[in-house]
């Protein structure tokens, strides 16, 4: 089987080589130290001013071409993370194998695994242009940052003082033909409660939510799906005569994704009235989730007496309480621009560790102040039970400017060399844009990028066409810039 050379034929031929050998080094994220060194190594066989700090961020910079020495410097941005998901069975060991590509039609993806598109696609993109002194531009300072995909902890901690540019294109963008140019600000909450137990013997049931499509906490939230461990927190607040030993999210959670399954093991006292309750209960689910969560199931197992450590009463209160009371989801919907969300936030990760259960969400607001109300809340619920609170994580939002030099270049090339308008959207998420915006004063940015689809999911694409007009204009803007 060809292991590597598979995108050989695709053009643009440059940017497929260098993807291609970014999914042959292992680069989730917390794992970026063999992809900087590439880059670094990259850089110094060609001669080019690089900086790689501790966190493994890289700025790379060269020089213009002579025929544009006047023009001023451009910054172009992408991050070396990325997700890494795989299908139940897959042998793929993110730490140290690399992903096995594969074509279907005009999309790239990996075998049973994420691809990476996001953002290895911007990375690729930077390393052929810097690699090709055929294409004239002006002074180009390439920044590579890490850990973006839990925190944007790399652009947090990036010196940005070594940066002269004073125009950033970030590349970070999955729908082609869209300019972002806004988006919100953001917060990582987590609060935990004590929890007591008690041995408790009764028939054991298993239950479990799972079939919900989940999607991302930011670009999704406005789709009303279903949060698998809300869900749950109302089912067993309906249930009588039983006694949690365990509730517990899947596998691998993450603040930023709306949750897809739930489990939990229960001590029940009635093994008929909870088979009603989940009966009634997931109808009531179905219907409310019509159209967005079709597949849901809930699934009671059930087995033999035996004996469990269950939280005591004033503990599982207290845990179904939160459940049932903290808000999730929308908060707010933007009064200037429809169809778009304000704030909101999501209970992505939901863990039991011995004496403690925790909660973790993400909160994005385009608006600080709700930002704060949301962080607010969660805290006034900890208090409330007991339980503690702690806040990390915070980036700024990314506001939109009136006037841009970038976005008026961007909608003239696209009109030119298409015919139609390019789009202007802010996004409810958070891009390091926000962080740039706020360690340089005055910098105008445009984020973009080509089509990438079901990205974070084994299912994620690239598409070869949208790489290669993307690239088109990613050259053209690049000739064009004042």
């Amino acid at each position: 089987m060809k292991t590597f050379g598979v995108l050989d034929h695709l053009e643009p031929k440059k940017v497929f080589k260098y993807f291609e050998i970014l999914t042959k080094i292992p680069h989730g994220s917390y794992n970026c130290k063999a992809v900087s060194d590439f880059c670094v190594d990259f850089a110094k066989k060609r001669g080019l001013f690089v900086i790689q700090d501790d966190h493994y961020n890289v700025i790379i910079k060269k020089e213009a071409s002579p025929s544009c020495a006047h023009k001023p410097a451009l910054i172009l941005q992408g991050h070396l993370d990325m997700v890494c998901q795989k299908d139940q069975g897959s042998p793929v060991d993110f730490t140290k194998d690399a992903l096995e590509l594969q074509i279907d039609g005009d999309f790239v993806s990996a075998k049973g695994t994420t691809l990476g598109g996001d953002d290895g696609i911007a990375v690729a993109y930077c390393l052929a242009l810097l690699d090709d002194d055929s294409i004239l531009h002006p002074p180009l300072e390439v920044v590579f940052t890490t850990e973006e995909e839990v925190g944007m902890e790399g652009a947090t901690a990036l010196d940005t003082s070594v940066l002269e540019g004073k125009y950033l294109l970030n590349i970070d963008s999955e729908e082609e033909g869209i300019l972002l140019a806004g988006c919100a600000g953001g917060t990582t909450v987590k609060v935990s409660l004590p929890l007591k137990y008690k041995e408790m013997q009764g028939s054991l049931c298993r239950v479990s939510i799972t079939g919900l499509l989940g999607g991302h906490s930011g670009t999704e939230i406005d789709k009303n799906r279903a949060n698998a461990h809300i869900l749950m927190g109302r089912l067993l607040c309906c249930v009588k005569g039983i006694h949690i030993s365990r509730i517990y999210g899947a596998l691998e959670q993450k603040d930023n994704a709306i949750p897809n399954e739930c489990y939990a093991e229960l001590i029940c006292e009635d093994r008929e009235a909870i088979e009603e309750a989940a009966a009634k209960l997931l109808q009531h689910f179905k219907e409310q989730f019509q159209g967005t969560d079709d597949g849901m199931e809930v699934r009671l197992e059930f087995s033999e007496m035996e004996k469990r450590d269950c939280l005591t009463q004033d503990a599982q209160d207290a845990v179904l309480y939160f459940l049932n009371h903290t808000p999730n989801g929308i908060h707010t919907m933007s009064r200037d621009i429809e169809g778009l969300v304000e704030s909101s936030l999501n209970l992505g990760i939901l863990k039991m560790d011995g004496e403690e259960i925790s909660f973790s969400f993400g909160v994005r607001s385009s608006a600080p102040f709700y930002k704060e109300e949301l962080a607010g809340c969660l805290e006034s619920l900890a208090r409330k039970l007991n339980g503690s609170y702690e806040r990390v994580n915070d980036y700024p939002a990314w506001e939109y400017k009136k006037d841009s030099v970038l976005r008026d270049v961007f909608l003239k090339a696209y009109r030119q060399m298409y015919g139609k308008e390019m789009k202007v959207e802010m996004i409810h998420a958070g891009l390091e844009c926000g962080i740039f915006a706020s360690r340089i004063e005055g910098l105008d940015i445009v984020s973009f990028g080509p089509d990438i689809f079901d990205i974070h999911t084994t299912g994620e694409r690239l598409s070869v066409p949208s790489v290669k007009r993307t690239w088109e204009l990613l050259l053209k803007i690049i000739e064009e810039f004042p």
